[in-house]
C-alpha cells in the first residue's frame, strides 16, 4: 500500500502553521478536529461574496444555493448514498433529538426500541425518553472490557423491536463495532438500524451505503470541516417517518427533519471536505471516477498511518502497572481513541499533560452510562488520548515522553 505522505497532509492544515500553536501536540481529535484549509476558504469566500439568502435569481444568491447544493451532491457520492437522503444539522445531538420526536410519533405503546450503555450520550438519552410514550427500552448491555457483543443483541429482538441504535465506534473504549454484521442481524428482525458514527468518520468516512444503515450520524467539525451535524436516512424510511420541518417542505426528504433554518455557509463550506479528500486521493493514487471508491481508497491509507501510530502508545500503556487501558488492548481492532484511568482524576492528569505542550481531554466524554458499566465513577472519569491522520510519529513519541512524567 502506498504510504500517507504525512508533509503533505500537514500542509493542507492552517493550524500547523499558527503560532499560538506552535509547540504543541494535539490529542484531543475525538472532540473536534483541525479544519482542513479547503473548509476554511470556502466559508470564507461565502461569508465575503455569497451571505445571503440562497436560491434567488440574482448571482450572489444563486451562487448560495449552488454551492449548498454542491456540497449535499459530492458528499452524498463520497458516503455512497442518494443525494436526497443527506441532511444537515446544527449537530449530530439535535439531528437524533430530531429523529427521536419524529420516531415518538410514527411508534406506538408496547413498540419496543434498543439502545446501548456503550454509546455517548446523543445517541441513547433522546431514544430513552420515548419510554415516556409507553414504548419500551431494551438495553444492549457491554461486557466488562465495553465491548458489545452481537450475539447478545439477537437476545433481545423479537417483532416487538422497531428501531435499535448503537455506536459504529465507542467515543471512549475506542472499539470499531461490525456495522454491517449487525445491520443484517436487525434488519433481518424486521426493524430499522441507527448508527452514531461520529466516533469513527474522523478515522474514514463511511461507505454509508455498503454498511447498510437505515440511519447513520456523524458530525463535521470533527471530520475536518464546519460544526454541522450529518445526518442519512434511507429514503424507504424517510418517506414514512413524520415530518419534522415546515409543512410545506414535506415533499423535500433531505428537509423533513431540520426544523429549524439550515446554516447556509456552513452547509457550502462543507464541500472543502471532498475538496481535502479529492487532494489527497491525486497525490496518492491514480485518478478514480468514482467518488465513493476515492473515499474508501483515502480512508485505507489514512487508517494505516493510525495503526502505525497507535501500535506503540498502545504498548506503551499496557507496559505500565499504574493505568487501566480501557477497550481493546491491541491496536486491531480499534481506532486512535485511547482511553486510561489513573490514580488522578481523568481532568487532572490531562492539566498536568499541559505544560509539557500535550492537549489531551479528560472527564466522562458524554459515556457516563459506559464508565459505570465499566466500573468507574463518572465524577473520576477518564484521560482520553485521540489523534487522526494527520498526527506524526513525532508527536505521538512527544506524547508518551509526557506520559512518562505525568504519570
Amino acid at each position: 500500500m502506498t504510504k500517507l505522505d504525512i508533509d503533505f497532509i500537514r500542509n493542507q492544515f492552517p493550524a500547523f502553521s499558527e503560532a499560538p500553536l506552535q509547540g504543541q501536540a494535539f490529542f484531543e481529535n475525538a472532540g473536534g478536529s483541525y479544519t482542513c484549509g479547503p473548509v476554511i476558504e470556502r466559508l470564507t469566500r461565502y461569508y465575503k461574496q455569497r451571505k445571503v439568502q440562497p436560491y434567488y435569481p440574482f448571482e450572489a444568491s444563486s451562487l448560495a444555493g449552488e454551492e449548498m447544493d454542491e456540497a449535499r451532491a459530492r458528499l452524498s457520492k463520497v458516503l455512497n448514498i442518494k443525494a436526497d437522503e443527506l441532511s444537515f444539522g446544527p449537530s449530530t445531538t439535535q439531528n437524533t433529538y430530531v429523529l427521536a420526536q419524529a420516531f415518538g410519533q410514527m411508534l406506538k405503546a408496547g413498540d419496543a426500541i434498543i439502545v446501548t450503555n456503550q454509546d455517548h450520550e446523543a445517541n441513547t438519552g433522546p431514544w430513552r425518553r420515548l419510554a415516556e410514550r409507553g414504548i419500551e427500552v431494551r438495553e444492549w448491555q457491554v461486557d466488562e472490557v465495553g465491548h458489545l457483543e452481537p450475539a447478545e443483541l439477537a437476545g433481545l429482538l423479537d417483532e416487538r423491536v422497531k428501531l435499535v441504535c448503537f455506536p459504529h465506534v465507542s467515543n471512549l473504549v475506542g472499539e470499531v463495532n461490525p456495522v454491517a454484521e449487525i445491520c443484517e442481524i436487525i434488519r433481518a428482525a424486521g426493524a430499522y438500524s441507527c448508527v452514531d458514527g461520529v466516533s469513527a468518520a474522523p478515522h474514514g468516512l463511511p461507505d454509508i451505503g455498503g454498511l447498510g444503515a437505515d440511519i447513520y450520524l456523524f458530525s463535521a467539525y470533527k471530520t475536518f470541516g464546519p460544526h454541522q451535524g450529518i445526518m442519512a436516512i434511507k429514503r424507504a424510511l424517510a418517506d414514512v417517518l413524520p415530518n419534522q420541518g415546515h409543512y410545506f417542505n414535506e415533499g423535500v426528504r433531505y428537509k423533513r427533519f431540520t426544523p429549524a433554518g439550515p446554516d447556509h455557509a456552513q452547509i457550502a463550506a462543507s464541500a472543502g471536505m471532498v475538496d481535502y479528500l479529492d487532494a489527497v486521493h491525486a497525490h496518492h493514487f491514480d485518478p478514480e471516477p468514482d467518488a465513493a471508491a476515492r473515499g474508501r481508497a483515502v480512508h485505507a491509507i489514512t487508517a494505516a498511518h493510525e495503526a502505525t501510530l497507535l501500535a506503540p502508545l498502545i504498548d506503551y500503556l499496557r507496559g505500565r502497572n499504574d493505568v487501566r487501558l480501557l477497550g481493546p488492548q491491541s491496536a486491531t481492532g480499534r481506532v486512535a481513541t485511547v482511553s486510561v484511568v489513573g490514580n488522578r482524576p481523568g481532568y487532572a492528569l490531562s492539566q498536568a499533560l499541559v505544560p509539557e505542550g500535550i492537549m489531551a481531554g479528560g472527564g466522562d466524554f458524554y459515556a457516563v452510562r459506559l464508565l459505570q458499566a465499566l466500573g468507574v465513577a463518572p465524577e473520576h472519569g477518564a484521560l482520553r488520548l485521540s489523534f487522526v491522520h494527520y498526527t506524526n510519529e513525532a508527536e505521538v513519541a512527544k506524547l508518551i515522553k509526557a506520559l512518562d512524567k505525568v504519570l
